[in-house]
């Protein structure tokens, strides 16, 4: 049975985003299918806080008068479910660049990677990374990164809260981290494997948790499909 939404007057909605899809096309289907539910031409739809193609996991959307409300998530805390892979980088810190430099990982065991995360807690500065949409005198870094321009980048401070180590089935070690906005898993990835004396990339990531908000609440966007076609 159809929920009774009120787009209009605004709708804090939780999407499981699936994996693939960038945030702009979530938000564009969840606003077509609006727009054709409501017969309207016009619909105000945003996103508080993007994901990458190759996560999946929570995102809000906000509709109508709601949208207002969209800065107050942005800055709440995210939760992500995050395995990276040991001994080797790309140049994006994920799976949509190829490795191109390799390192050794017999010299690292658990212990080490217990003892290594504990010093990623707190505030800390971070280097976003070359391949992201933070812009730079105007443009997006992806941009020049894909041009082969240098750009020079300033860290960020940012704040981690928990992290902690679910399995490490070498050369992959998962983990559950806790943090501020603006704060980058792959660029955390990259530099947990550096300070392991190795190197790392982000081969898989979950946003589970904005705020008091979890993906177990989330719908997927074919289930919001049906309903808009439900009666």
């Amino acid at each position: 049975m159809k929920k009774d939404f009120q787009f209009q007057e605004g709708e804090v909605l939780l999407f499981n985003k699936p994996l693939y899809w960038t945030s702009f096309q979530l938000v564009n289907k969840v606003r077509w299918l609006i727009k054709r539910e409501l017969q309207v031409k016009k619909i105000k739809v945003g996103h508080a806080g993007t994901l990458d193609p190759l996560a999946n996991g929570l995102m809000i959307l906000c509709t109508g008068k709601k949208t207002k409300e969209i800065d107050q998530y942005q800055a709440a805390e995210k939760e992500y479910i995050a395995t990276i892979k040991l001994g080797a980088t790309t140049p994006s810190y994920d799976g949509e660049t190829v490795e191109n430099y390799f390192y050794g990982t017999q010299h690292i065991n658990e212990d080490l990677i217990q003892k290594t995360i504990l010093t990623f807690l707190g505030d800390i500065q971070q280097y976003p990374p070359i391949f992201s949409a933070i812009k730079v005198s105007g443009k997006k870094l992806y941009e020049s990164a894909r041009k082969g321009v240098e750009v020079e980048i300033k860290a960020r401070s940012i704040s981690i809260k928990e992290l902690e180590i679910l399995n490490i089935d070498m050369p992959y070690v998962q983990f559950r981290v806790a943090c501020s906005k603006g704060t980058y898993i792959r660029s955390l990835a990259f530099d947990i494997g550096e300070a392991l004396n190795s190197g790392a990339w982000l081969y898989k990531l979950q946003r589970t948790k904005i705020g008091e908000y979890s993906v177990e609440n989330a719908i997927d966007i074919q289930d919001f499909e049906k309903m808009m076609k439900s009666s």
